[in-house]
């Protein structure tokens, strides 16, 4: 038999959207006790010219969600990724697709019907939110855990030598004179999945069972969770030289929306001015005139992305600037 044969090409969506200034992610319904999972199917070229095609189909028969803006992040192709009993089936290999929409009321009403909900992003990657500061997790759990990890001697399925580990632990968390990256997602996420921290290694074999008592984020199907740590990075890193985040905007905003939701995206805290004066500098926005109520306060001014920027291509982003471990 070909080896052909015995592969299958998934598409898999981490379809984005910001509700009261919290990333919320889509997942689909997956039966009675099963994890979340992102929105996923087979391709078949017989049906569909394109994958992207497929995949716009698949996330709408089963959310009932048409999708806007939408870029293919990776492709996953691990062994093990979607595990059988016995190594049986064909193994899977997932093209991943980062999607941006706006929660609006007729389509969450479509969506409820189908089943599938809205989660919190950082509900699967907690240590990634630090906008109300460094998440307690990380010096509870994460850093001792993985030191550990890191000084064990090595056998034949790790490979690599110890100060590759350590080496890897300081870039991805910002330890010793290394700032913390928020674009280095899943770099953090892998190296908890290497070191056993995470339930998909256990659901996937890696080990017998998980090596920190406290469970550290929702788990998901499969490696989902890692599809959704490769779209915040690349959304964390667009955000910084494209102005993708009026996807996630309505048509009129305050400038407290926008660095809402910002802020959600990166995981960070921005100081008000200094965002401020970050998106005049990048001459994003333009006044529309309009003021919105605004709660035990005056009425805040509303904006809307300028014309110009919204057709350039490339454009410039928000340039959030460095951040240190603290």
């Amino acid at each position: 038999m070909s080896a052909a044969a015995d592969i299958e090409i998934g598409l898999n969506a981490a379809i984005v959207a910001i509700a009261e200034g919290q990333p919320r992610l889509l997942v689909v319904p997956a039966g009675s006790g099963a994890l979340d999972a992102l929105p996923f199917g087979p391709f078949d070229p017989t049906r569909h010219r394109t994958m992207e095609m497929s995949l716009r189909q698949t996330v709408e028969a089963q959310t009932a969600l048409q999708l806007g803006y939408i870029e293919q992040l990776y492709t996953f192709g691990d062994r093990g990724r979607h595990t059988m009993p016995g190594d049986s089936g064909p193994h899977v290999v997932s093209v991943g697709y980062l999607a941006l929409t706006r929660l609006e009321a007729e389509g969450v009403a479509r969506l409820e019907t189908s089943g599938a909900a809205w989660r919190d992003w950082y509900g699967f990657l907690p240590w990634e939110d630090w906008r109300q500061g460094r998440p307690g997790l990380i010096d509870q759990s994460i850093l001792p855990a993985l030191r550990d990890w890191a000084e064990e001697p090595l056998d034949e399925s790790t490979g690599g030598p110890a100060i590759s580990r350590r080496s890897r632990l300081k870039l991805a968390f910002g330890l010793d004179d290394f700032p913390f990256d928020e674009e280095r997602v899943l770099e953090r996420y892998e190296l908890l999945y290497e070191a056993g921290l995470l339930d998909e290694a256990v659901s996937d074999g890696r080990l017998a069972r998980r090596r920190v008592t406290v469970p550290l984020g929702r788990p998901m199907r499969h490696d989902h969770r890692r599809i959704a740590a490769t779209a915040l990075a690349r959304l964390r890193s667009k955000i910084k030289y494209r102005p993708v985040v009026f996807e996630l905007m309505p048509p009129q905003f305050t400038l407290t929306a926008l660095q809402s939701t910002v802020e959600a995206i990166s995981g960070r805290h921005l100081h008000k001015q200094n965002f401020r004066r970050l998106v005049e500098g990048a001459e994003l926005v333009e006044a529309t005139g309009s003021t919105e109520a605004a709660t035990g306060g005056r009425p805040a001014a509303l904006f809307r992305f300028r014309r110009q920027i919204l057709e350039e291509r490339p454009a410039p982003g928000l340039k959030l600037g460095g951040r240190s471990a603290g």
